[in-house]
């Protein structure tokens, strides 16, 4: 048995890696998990024509009748959003089974980072890494997404860590596994809907060729492990700090009285937080990832250009 036993590489991307064109990995959880039907297809489409109109071909990543497919087609993304969370939400340890089993599943971070990965990808772009739940030091919560991180050699463009977690025991998980922080012309972690946080980056670095240049030294120095790059949503769509805190402060209180928790609780966490702030947060949501879009095409190119 080889991997091509269990992976379908779409033809577009297949064709770009070959011939050394820049690809960006894109999630399916976002389709499935993260919005409401339409707006989470009408989305992913839209992200996946904002990586194209910046020079890159989108590799969008789900599991689909048990085939690993880096690369989808209209009617899958269709098929995923209206499924929305009937949909298995497939992270690393879910893979063998939900392949074995023939079904369909939607990847997270950690699970498109290695799916990505397989296929040869470098550059993925999501809205949020998973991280340390708030309360961790009782629950012992804390996303897959930082482990794969930690050894799957992908570069994450991201808005930060999603904004319901604790951000400064993320960020000491990510230290102690050696994972670098970039913060894209900012010094601080953006926190998802807010541009800034009380928590700082390990680099600063202002233009898309630095960070593929770092990218390229890491592997040349056989160095395991991805990179996050945390990409500030744009000032016009921020929300007010003290705002959307509150929203999660409420989000949380819920989430413990109705005893949501493990894969469940970020679905409910955001859902929730986006109806408190009257739907703010989702457009919030679609516009920093998108952004990150953006930036991840830009990555990938100037990694494509040191790799020739």
């Amino acid at each position: 048995m080889t991997l091509a036993t269990h992976l379908d590489i779409h033809p577009e991307v297949a064709t770009a890696l070959a011939a050394n064109r820049p690809v960006v990995a894109l999630e399916s959880t976002i389709i499935s998990h993260g919005m409401p039907y339409p707006q989470n297809v009408e989305t992913a489409l839209k992200v996946e024509a904002e990586v194209r109109a910046h020079g890159a071909v989108p590799a969008t990543i789900a599991i689909i009748k048990g085939r690993l497919k880096a690369g989808l087609t209209p009617e899958d993304i269709e098929h995923l959003g209206k499924s929305g969370r009937d949909v298995v939400k497939v992270s690393r340890r879910d893979i063998p089974f939900i392949v074995a089993a023939g079904k369909t599943g939607a990847t997270t971070v950690a699970s498109t980072m290695i799916v990505a990965h397989m296929a040869g990808i470098r550059v993925f772009a999501t809205g949020g890494i998973g991280g340390v739940h708030r309360g961790a030091e009782r629950s012992f919560d804390v996303s897959a997404d930082l482990q794969e991180l930690a050894q799957t050699p992908v570069t994450v463009v991201c808005a930060g860590a999603k904004s319901i977690l604790d951000l400064g025991l993320t960020l000491e998980y990510l230290e102690t596994h050696g994972v670098p922080v970039i913060g894209y012309r900012t010094d601080q972690l953006p926190a998802f809907f807010t541009r800034d946080s009380a928590f700082g980056v390990d680099y600063r670095l202002d233009e898309a060729a630095d960070i593929a240049a770092a990218m390229k030294a890491k592997q040349d120095l056989q160095l395991k492990g991805g990179m996050v790059v945390a990409n500030p949503i744009p000032e016009a769509f921020a929300m007010p700090r003290d705002k959307i805190d509150a929203a999660i402060e409420q989000a949380l209180a819920e989430a413990v009285e109705q005893k949501i928790g493990g894969k469940e609780s970020t679905p409910f966490l955001l859902a929730r937080v986006c109806e408190l702030t009257g739907g703010n947060s989702l457009a919030a949501n679609i516009q920093l990832v998108l952004n990150n879009a953006r930036l991840a095409s830009a990555i990938a190119a100037r990694y494509c250009e040191l790799a020739a």
